[in-house]
């Protein structure tokens, strides 16, 4: 597995309950800024098999963007269970529930 996917996963599952973050923004944690759809496919091809919490990554506007409206449904309820408010039944409000890394988490990523 290459770097980028590690960092990718590490930073994923170190989401916290009630925060979400944006596909760019994982990208640019990972060491791509410009991976946002590289995150995405880990995402589609990697999250059963590593129990990845898919639910919390949202596009740069917040949006809920699965093609699948069953999978977006289910999303959204799971957003819904942690806490998380949404803007007509699809958009989180990034500027209260964006996860912001601490010194902590960067310290758990990079060890």
């Amino acid at each position: 597995m290459n770097p980028f996917t590690v960092n990718v996963i590490s930073i994923i599952k170190s989401i916290p309950e009630g925060r979400v973050a944006t596909y760019g923004q994982i990208a640019r944690l990972a060491g791509n800024p410009r991976g946002a759809r590289q995150v995405s496919r880990i995402l589609h091809s990697m999250s059963s098999k590593y129990e990845l919490p898919w639910h919390r990554i949202v596009n740069a506007k917040g949006e809920i963007v699965i093609g699948d409206a069953e999978t977006a449904y289910q999303q959204h309820i799971l957003l819904k269970r942690e806490g998380i408010e949404l803007v007509q039944e699809k958009q989180v409000i990034l500027h209260q529930y964006r996860w912001e890394p601490t010194e902590f988490d960067w310290e758990w990523l990079e060890g």
